[in-house]
């Protein structure tokens, strides 16, 4: 049994997963001619997609049976826990069948091993609230792991449409990468304006010192 005080955070879930689920159509009809190519990197794609689409369809389908009088948020989040953890199997083994070890494969497959957590938290809280239906507490964290799904899934659709992503590890590689080993930026012209040629970048020589 859902209890009065969390049926208004699953009507508002439900909205909000219905309308991620819209422009996660959209997203993917504008990205279509890349989803159908043979390539790996595009079975990367498909598989964020899908991520996308399971984790906003996970949250709406736990969301809407919720609202529903009668016992019936747990056998749903049995179900749809139990279907994404087929999914994410699936990913798994396309991502080991790709054979190529990339950081961006290992990002993916620690996205995968998140929805594995979530699912089979997701399961094991449905099996509780099935057992018991008076134990708000499960049903509690039920609506937690909703939230997650929605993060997990907007993550994946960022990922999906080339959105920017700005990473602490690759910024200070970037950094030190621009220093280089003898304290020259990568163009080659150092803080004081002058490169190793004698050269200004103004093409003007240097005025003679005194």
């Amino acid at each position: 049994m859902v209890p009065e005080d969390i049926r208004d955070f699953f009507a508002a879930s439900a909205g909000v997963a219905g309308a991620l689920i819209g422009l996660l159509f959209v997203a993917i009809s504008v990205s279509v001619e890349r989803l159908k190519r043979e390539e790996a990197g595009a079975q990367v794609h498909r598989i964020r997609a899908v991520a996308a689409l399971i984790a906003f369809t996970n949250a709406i389908a736990v969301s809407l049976f919720a609202l529903i009088p009668g016992e019936k948020i747990g056998i749903t989040s049995v179900v749809v826990g139990a279907t994404g953890l087929l999914f994410v199997v699936a990913s798994l083994l396309s991502l080991i069948r790709l054979r190529q070890v990339r950081w961006a494969r290992v990002r993916d497959a620690l996205f995968l091993i998140g929805l594995i957590v979530v699912f089979v938290l997701q399961i094991a809280e449905g099996l509780g609230v099935i057992a018991d239906p008076a134990n708000s507490g499960d049903v509690n964290t039920i609506a937690i792991l909703v939230v997650c799904c929605f993060l997990i899934g907007i993550a994946r659709a960022w990922e999906l449409i080339g959105g920017p992503s700005i990473g602490i590890a690759h910024e200070v590689t970037a950094l030190v990468r621009s220093h280089g080993r003898d304290g020259v930026p990568a163009d080659g012209v150092p803080a004081d304006g002058v490169p190793a040629d004698g050269v200004p970048a103004d093409g003007q020589p240097p005025a003679p010192a005194g």
